[in-house]
């Protein structure tokens, strides 16, 4: 007899490419977060930036820190929903070429869409968070010197 292998090591081996697909999906889902963060901090960093002036004018005007806050994480939490709805709308019609590859789960299931939106949204509200906190924290007098 030759080859004489464990069912352990049989199953392990069976199982070692889809094992490296999934560790492959999660790296890639995990970067591609990171980068939709950074993205969306990125642009709402330039919005506030841009529009610092208009800040201070509504602060001075008499608008609260709370109002200004909403007003920036609104306009990321619009973007981040806009791609969003873009992501789900794409992933229905990718996943049915993925299908193969997906052990025990339903190429559309419901849970595995709405954990996904939830983070995301989640990720988008911390990346919009940050600037907005810069936002509320104008002083009107410096930003009418703005420019």
């Amino acid at each position: 007899m030759a080859n004489l292998e464990t069912l352990t090591q049989v199953v392990g081996e069976s199982l070692a490419q889809p094992r490296l697909y999934s560790l492959l999906f999660g790296a890639f889902a995990g970067l591609a977060v990171l980068l939709a963060a950074l993205g969306i901090y990125g642009v709402i960093f330039y919005f506030v930036s841009e529009r610092t002036h208009e800040i201070g004018v509504r602060m001075a005007l008499g608008a609260s820190p709370a109002d200004v806050l909403w007003l920036v994480v609104g306009r990321g939490l619009t973007l981040g929903l806009g791609g969003i709805a873009l992501g789900l709308a794409a992933s229905f019609v990718l996943t049915r070429t993925m299908s193969s590859m997906l052990y025990g789960v339903h190429p559309t299931d419901p849970l595995t869409f709405v954990a996904v939106s939830v983070l995301l949204t989640g990720v988008a509200g911390i990346a919009c968070y940050i600037p907005a906190r810069r936002a509320t924290q104008v002083d009107p007098m410096v930003a009418l010197r703005y420019e």
